[in-house]
């Protein structure tokens, strides 16, 4: 199930960054890295990739940058009010820390995210929704060169998983 979720999420946030492309101006043959905060640092890359290795047509960049600016509005929000939690349970780092009010601000972050992951995986399947047949086939193997990428580099940076222990 988490893998299919993060697939759905990959899949989403691929053609959310292919859309921008409309926008942009310049081409970039070579992926920027896929980490950061929602991939913020270098969104206007990813979309030129994403865009590029897809082949969106113009038509498909259009609804999916209609789809994203239609749902803005709906996020904004829930973004700067985890922007304010977060602020929030810093006082708690670097000042006296309170179980009890870090434990209330956490329990109300967790529910802003779980409205953010909602509306996030509805933006996500509607851009998903508007890949034509090859264009999904071409992103699931473009998730599957991810996988494997990280998958290598956790092993190379925590060793081989070790084995579940033996049941006797």
């Amino acid at each position: 199930m988490k893998s299919f979720t993060s697939r759905l999420l990959i899949a989403a946030m691929a053609i959310v960054l292919g859309s921008a492309l409309a926008q942009s101006q310049t081409t970039s043959d070579a992926p920027p890295p896929m980490h950061g905060p929602d991939m913020d640092g270098n969104r206007e890359g990813m979309l030129r990739y994403f865009a590029k290795t897809l082949n969106l047509t113009d038509d498909q960049k259009a609804q999916m940058t209609a789809l994203m600016q239609k749902e803005h509005p709906a996020m904004k929000p829930l973004f700067q009010q985890q922007h304010q939690l977060d602020q929030q349970l810093r006082q708690y780092v670097e000042g006296t820390y309170d179980e009890a009010k870090v434990r209330a601000l956490a329990v109300e972050k967790a529910q802003v995210e779980t409205e953010l992951t909602i509306a996030q995986t509805r933006v996500h399947n509607g851009l998903y929704q508007l890949l034509t047949a090859d264009q999904k086939a071409q992103l699931k193997e473009l998730e599957a060169q991810r996988d494997a990428r990280i998958e290598q580099e956790m092993t190379h940076h925590h060793g081989p998983p070790s084995a579940p222990p033996s049941e006797q």
